[in-house]
């Protein structure tokens, strides 16, 4: 098997693949007596995604491995194929979600703690059932209180390879622009747009803000500073 030929072979199975194809995976197709490789086939990727570097899809690598997807220039007009809304978050579930990214691992009680209101636990079920958050542990004090963090599903749905890759706190203080961002930032496997049904409605959490209206500026500022520390 020639350099040409394997890539050829990669490229075919990622675009195929239903999910984000690993390195290991990817070294689990071939037989042990005529195997390319690690370093060949990370080779054979590297040329790949260069050869996508001027197209409307790259292959990009995300937590749990490597998939095609629309450059987030084209992401607006492929999103026209389909009529659903697109997904829309409470901010109690934006909050939360981004206090058990930067945090982790958190229990319940530390996340409630920091938003100063309690935390619903339909949102925590639907982030564990999207495959976005785990259970790691358990905090040693008394109760013995369920540590979350998120998990390679998290980093595949919002198009990140590693959590170093999450936009700072400063960029994240606004969070109902997030709302917008998501809509048009998710990138599908195999060169679709994702397009997520509203997780409130799906999940029956369409939660009105805990705290009233006139306070949510501050609540927000307060999300972040104690992650500041």
């Amino acid at each position: 098997m020639n350099d040409n030929e394997l890539k050829k072979i990669i490229e075919a199975v990622i675009y195929a693949a239903d999910e984000p194809m690993s390195l290991n995976r990817l070294m689990s197709l071939f037989p042990e007596e005529n195997h390319p490789g690690r370093d060949a086939i990370k080779a054979a990727i590297s040329e790949l995604q260069q050869e996508a570097a001027e197209r409307s899809v790259e292959l990009k690598e995300v937590g749990s491995g490597y998939r095609y997807q629309v450059r987030q220039d084209y992401a607006e007009w492929v999103s026209k194929l389909w009529e659903e809304r697109p997904a829309r978050y409470s901010r109690a579930s934006l909050e939360t979600l981004a206090l058990i990214a930067y945090r982790q691992p958190v229990t319940r009680a530390e996340i409630e703690e920091v938003r100063g209101v309690s935390v619903s636990s339909q949102i925590i079920k639907a982030f564990i059932e999207r495959d976005w958050v785990k259970i790691v542990g358990h905090r040693d004090v008394p109760g013995r209180p369920a540590l979350y963090a998120t998990t390679k599903g998290f980093l595949d749905y919002f198009n990140l390879k590693s959590l170093e890759e999450l936009p700072s706190l400063a960029e994240i203080r606004d969070i109902d622009s997030i709302n917008e961002k998501l809509e048009l930032s998710m990138p599908g496997e195999n060169a679709e747009l994702a397009v997520e049904e509203d997780v409130a409605e799906s999940t029956d959490i369409n939660l009105e803000d805990e705290a009233p209206a006139e306070e949510e500026k501050a609540e927000v500022d307060k999300l972040a500073e104690p992650m500041n520390g």
